[in-house]
């Protein structure tokens, strides 16, 4: 076998493909399980560090909050912040004291305004009730005054009377009084009831409990009552008289 020689430039290009190789392998080996572990400790002790963290951040927090300060002076931020702040608490406390008494006063003038409304609603209520009773009395006057005379007859006299019976012990009386002259002085006397019937089949009579009423009046009167009646008791007439003194000034009698 012969051998021949390795010229230079050869050499230097298996030298130049090995190098990359081995490098490959080396960095190979440190990813697989039998590479060597290697741990980077600080010099440093841990409560050194721990100061030192804190004084950095401490250093962080003053930059920052003078940063904060520096920028509120220069946006002219906390030029009188706090009497403006002192003032605007003050109008808040005066406008909520305002508004309380708005408030008082609003309650106050609808409470007085529900009363007025009521008190209005009442008075036209009787004022109509007024309004009723005053048409009422004028015409029972107008139709009284067509009933008298142009003169003459008794100073007063019975024009009606009527009698019913509201159950079995209880009559309902009714007598209208008028004077017959005009411009008559006013009339002093006493108003007389009886009534007749039969009480368990036998002849029966009773009169006004108390006696007669007095009877006192310008023009007219409307006297009415009830009275009770004892059981098994009827009424056959209801008689009424007018007596003014000793004398008796009208008479009438109604049968039921």
């Amino acid at each position: 076998m012969q051998f021949y020689p390795v010229s230079g430039s050869v050499h230097n290009a298996v030298h130049l493909f090995r190098k990359p190789v081995l490098k490959f392998r080396l960095f190979r080996r440190r990813l697989t399980i039998s590479s060597q572990r290697m741990a980077v400790r600080s010099a440093l002790p841990w409560p050194v560090r721990w100061v030192m963290g804190a004084v950095m951040l401490g250093f962080s927090a003053a930059i920052a909050l003078w940063a904060f300060e520096f920028g509120k002076g220069i946006a002219g931020l906390d030029t009188n912040a706090k009497d403006e702040l002192k003032q605007l608490r003050s109008e808040v406390i005066q406008l909520r004291s305002d508004r309380d008494k708005a408030q008082t006063v609003a309650n106050t003038s609808g409470s007085l305004l529900t009363a007025e409304k009521a008190a209005q609603e009442k008075m036209a209520t009787q004022i109509k009730q007024l309004e009723s009773d005053n048409r009422l009395m004028r015409d029972d006057l107008g139709f009284f005054e067509k009933l008298l005379p142009a003169g003459g007859g008794d100073a007063a006299s019975i024009r009606s009377l009527q009698a019913e019976l509201l159950s079995a012990t209880q009559l309902k009386w009714q007598v209208l009084v008028i004077q017959s002259v005009k411009n008559a002085p006013d009339f002093n006397g006493k108003l007389d009831l009886t009534i007749h019937g039969t009480l368990v089949g036998k002849p029966w009579m009773v009169n006004l409990p108390g006696g007669a009423q007095i009877l006192q009046f310008k023009q007219y009167r409307r006297i009415e009552g009830i009275l009770d009646l004892p059981p098994q008791a009827v009424v056959k007439t209801v008689t009424a008289k007018i007596v003014e003194g000793t004398v008796t000034r009208s008479v009438q009698t109604f049968k039921l």
